[in-house]
C-alpha cells in the first residue's frame, strides 16, 4: 500500500513539474484523492486560497489541478505574451508581402492561362541559373 500512494504522489509532483520549471517557482502541491476532495473541499480551497497548488487524482492518475489566481494570471499572461508577439511579427511579414506589385502579380497568376503559367515558371527557372 506505501508504494501506491509513493506513486500518487510522485505522478501528482509530475504533473506541476511544467509550472515550477516555467515560473523557476518552488511549488510543494498538495496532493489529494477526488473522494478527499470533495469530502475535505474547506481545507482543499484553504490550501489554495494561502498559495498551494492543489493535484487532485482519481484512479491514481492526476485529473485536476488547483492554483491560486496569481499563479494562473502569470501563466496566462505569459502565453498572452507570446501570442501578441507572434500575431505583431505576422501583420509585419503580410504587410511587407502586400506590395501593390505582388498584389498585381498575384491577380495575374490566378488569371493567367495554364499556356502563360508555363512560360512564367520557365522564365524564373532561367532567372534562378
Amino acid at each position: 500500500m506505501a508504494t501506491v500512494a509513493g506513486s500518487k504522489r510522485q505522478r501528482a509532483h509530475g504533473a506541476v513539474a511544467a509550472l515550477r520549471n516555467q515560473r523557476g517557482a518552488r511549488v510543494e502541491p498538495s496532493s489529494y484523492t477526488s473522494t478527499q476532495a470533495k469530502n475535505g473541499f474547506g481545507q482543499v480551497l484553504e490550501a489554495v486560497i494561502q498559495g498551494g497548488v492543489v493535484v487532485i487524482t482519481k484512479h491514481d492518475h492526476p485529473k485536476a489541478v488547483m492554483l491560486p489566481v496569481e499563479e494562473f494570471n502569470a501563466l496566462a499572461g505569459a502565453r498572452q505574451g507570446t501570442l501578441d508577439t507572434l500575431s505583431g511579427e505576422f501583420d509585419q511579414l503580410l504587410a511587407r508581402l502586400q506590395t501593390p506589385k505582388a498584389r498585381t502579380g498575384l491577380r495575374a497568376a490566378f488569371a493567367a492561362s495554364p499556356k502563360e503559367l508555363g512560360k512564367a515558371a520557365r522564365a524564373a527557372a532561367r532567372r534562378r541559373g
